[in-house]
This record gives C-alpha cells, structure tokens and sequence, in this order.
C-alpha cells in the first residue's frame, strides 16, 4: 500500500500518543511528589519562614497538574512527529529536563537540599528553554505547550531562592514534635 494517511488517521495516531504519554507523565510527576511529601504538610517545609509572594498550597496541585498535562501533550505531539529533524535529539532533551523535574521533588522536600534543588531548577530552565528552541522549527505548538512549564519554573526557582535566602541553615531545621499534651 503507498496511500498516505489520512488526516482522521493522523489525528487517531496523534491521539494514541496522548493517552499513553499525559497520564504517564501525570502519574510520575505525582508520585515523584508524594514520595518526596512534597508542599504544605511537610514538617520540615511547614518550619520554615516563607517569601511574601508564597502561593497558597491548593494553587500547586492545580498548577502541576495543568503543566504535567501540557508536558504530556507536548511530548505526544513531539513523538507523533515521525521523520522531522532533530527529533530524536529533542525526545532526548525532554526526556533529561523531565527526569530533572521529578528529581526537584525529593531533593527538596526529602532530603532538605535547598542549594542543590536551586542548581536543579536552574538546570531545568536551561533545558527547557533549549528544547523550546528545538522544538520550534520540529513542531510549533509542542514548543508553546512549553512556555508555560518554563514561565512556572522560572517562578519556582524565585521561590526557591527567595526560601533559600530566609532559611540559611534549612537542612539543620528540625520541626516541632507534634504533642497530645495538655498544658495548663
């Protein structure tokens, strides 16, 4: 057969990808997250001192499970480009900034590494913004699916410092036991 596919085929295909790479990079991304005890909840990020411009704990669930979806779709959209040039190289570059992703989680939340999630994050804007390059001549609408991953790291990593300046000696901060004592 030397037919082409036709555009519902195409669609069909791009879709196949959809639904195997949004949930795959959704549930990495939220187990990466409850493995760490990621956000409000956490003694240790409970204990320390927090900027003005702090978001509400409710507002990151919401936000990464927005952005874990665009990611997703991005990457769908990246692999259903079959023959483009520079793809293997960009699924590569995707593949790396997203492992850096899940890697921010615990580095932070466990083990209490405030300098090194900085060094992470800081990568992770670098690697983004270079597959964003990449992506643009490859597939136009996966790279805008990206900016606003890349607009919310550059957030988190202003967080991150902005943490990282009020709690200098945040990997020696130890939460307050929780008691059942009564005091009178």
């Amino acid at each position: 057969m030397t037919a082409l596919a036709s555009r519902g085929q195409l669609r069909m295909s791009l879709l196949r990808y959809a639904l195997v790479t949004v949930p795959l990079v959704l549930l990495l991304g939220t187990v990466s997250g409850r493995i760490a005890n990621s956000g409000y909840g956490n003694p240790w990020f409970d204990a320390l001192a927090k900027p003005d411009f702090m978001p509400p704990g409710w507002l990151f669930g919401l936000v990464w499970t927005i952005l874990y979806i665009l990611l997703g779709l991005a990457l769908a959209i990246l692999l259903h480009a079959r023959g483009a040039q520079r793809r293997g190289r960009a699924v590569g570059l995707f593949v790396v900034q997203l492992l850096l992703n899940f890697a921010w989680s615990p580095v932070f939340f466990a083990w209490h590494r405030i300098d090194w999630a900085l060094t992470l994050i800081g990568a992770m804007i670098v690697l983004t913004l270079a597959l964003v390059l990449l992506l643009w001549p490859i597939r136009r609408s996966a790279a805008l699916l990206m900016l606003p991953y890349l607009a919310w790291i550059g957030f988190a990593a202003a967080l991150t410092f902005a943490i990282g300046q009020l709690n200098p000696n945040a990997s020696e901060v130890a939460p307050q036991p929780v008691t059942t004592d009564i005091t009178l």
